[in-house]
């Protein structure tokens, strides 16, 4: 596979040879370090808004310096040189050797979003640690590549052309006179035959063949030559853009609704990222803001569902302004409800710092944002999730009053342990009960 410079979100990278076992800065040596400046250069022709993810600026006595934030993932600078971005997860236990657990929690973050393809992947045999995200995500679709085979590989009816020494299906005369003068014993027809050389699995075979030649896991290529036997009679497409838009998913080929979603990822270069450069057409990125929202509201669904709330996600019930008509739409993260109670959460993905004169790095419009949610809910209780870091670990409850009307409490979601870090939230709720008895 391609050389793989790994990083963790708002890592600092440098080519400057005196921070080379700097743990502040990561080192990347002058020819790939030019190489990755072209690049961003070359994409901010494309995308202005590339600097909202990846920044070049210059450090006294360091030099000129690249910063990666708010998405992860894997950028593909050139054909044999990536850079693979994780996110920034503090750990209790410490630092985390080789990025393996840092790997799985991301994976379990991801599969959270509604659109992320990959919903039956298992990393049970895999050796997460020597993998790169590329690799995971190509073992990912050979998962689902191979669920679909013991489900069945769908048929279809596929017209065919041959000689037969038979009357078959309808007699194609022009060709019949012209292939079979000296033959008459033939007939040349076209048939309807069952077949499984359908749009769907020619796409499949197309990615298998071409996962074959990019990967460089012997688990990969063995699992894809393994697949590839169930495709025999299947011809590789040829016509990417021409078999996708004959692609028909329905109630008898819905199997193939996330491998369609995954082929196009390998296939067209379609990545999940919101910009639409061509430089970041080979990429999968992936913005953490999202990653984090998903994530949180998933366990949040679960737990406190448990509990008896009812939970909404992305709610709009409410406007900023009413009139002249609805304007401005307030749409809080998660609106968790419980008889006449109503809790309005919002998640941030953000470290923050210990530091109460900056208001711990808190956004001023972030608290203007809660407080218009406070007001047009009529609720006293909004919360602003963060992710915990090693800063804030052992930080005091962070909580902002505007009298009795509005309180914003900070909670911290430990991300490696996310199901009891958000029982501990409800364990805040219920105190809060408490106290006003």
């Amino acid at each position: 596979m391609n050389k793989v410079f790994e990083v963790t979100e708002f890592d600092v990278i440098t080519n400057n040879e005196d921070y080379i076992n700097s743990e502040k800065y990561k080192y990347l040596e002058s020819n790939q370090f030019n190489i990755l400046l072209e690049f961003i250069e070359n994409f901010r022709e494309e995308d202005g808004d590339v600097f909202d993810f990846i920044r070049i600026s210059s450090r006294r006595n360091v030099g000129k310096v690249v910063s990666i934030r708010n998405y992860v993932g894997l950028i593909q600078v050139t054909n044999n040189f990536q850079i693979q971005v994780l996110p920034k997860i503090s750990f209790a236990s410490g630092e985390d050797v080789g990025n393996e657990k840092t790997k799985k929690i991301f994976l379990r973050m991801i599969r959270s979003m509604r659109n992320f393809p990959s919903k039956i992947f298992s990393d049970a045999n895999l050796n997460i640690k020597e993998m790169n995200l590329y690799e995971i995500f190509i073992n990912m679709y050979l998962q689902e590549v191979r669920q679909l085979i013991k489900r069945g590989i769908k048929l279809d009816y596929v017209i065919k052309e041959d000689n037969q020494k038979f009357l078959k299906g309808k007699l194609l005369t022009s060709y019949h006179i012209k292939k079979n003068l000296v033959h008459r014993e033939r007939f040349y027809v076209a048939f309807d035959e069952f077949h499984p050389n359908r749009p769907e699995n020619r796409l499949i075979k197309a990615a298998l063949l071409r996962l074959l030649r990019v990967t460089m896991n012997s688990k990969n290529v063995k699992d894809i030559k393994q697949l590839l036997g169930s495709f025999e009679m299947v011809e590789p497409s040829v016509n990417y853009t021409k078999d996708f838009s004959r692609v028909k998913i329905d109630r008898t080929t819905k199997e193939y609704t996330i491998l369609i979603q995954w082929t196009k990822v390998f296939l067209m270069n379609k990545s999940f990222t919101t910009f639409s450069g061509d430089n970041l057409s080979k990429s999968l990125l992936f913005p953490m803001e999202k990653v984090f929202e998903s994530y949180v509201a998933l366990y949040i669904k679960k737990i406190f569902g448990a509990e008896g709330w009812k939970v909404k996600c992305q709610d709009k019930s409410y406007h900023l302004f009413d009139e002249p008509r609805p304007l401005f739409a307030l749409k809080p993260d998660i609106v968790c409800k419980k008889g006449n109670r109503i809790v309005i959460i919002d998640t941030k993905w953000k470290n923050l710092i210990n530091n109460e004169g900056k208001n711990y790095g808190i956004i001023q419009s972030d608290m203007y944002q809660m407080y218009a949610y406070s007001k047009k809910y009529q609720t006293s209780e909004i919360w602003l999730l963060y992710p915990l870091n090693d800063e804030m670990r052992n930080h005091k409850q962070i909580e902002f009053s505007s009298g009795t009307e509005t309180k914003v409490g900070v909670h911290f979601v430990d991300v490696a342990n996310i199901e009891e870090s958000l029982k501990g939230l409800i364990g805040k709720l219920d105190e809060t009960v408490d106290m006003e008895r």
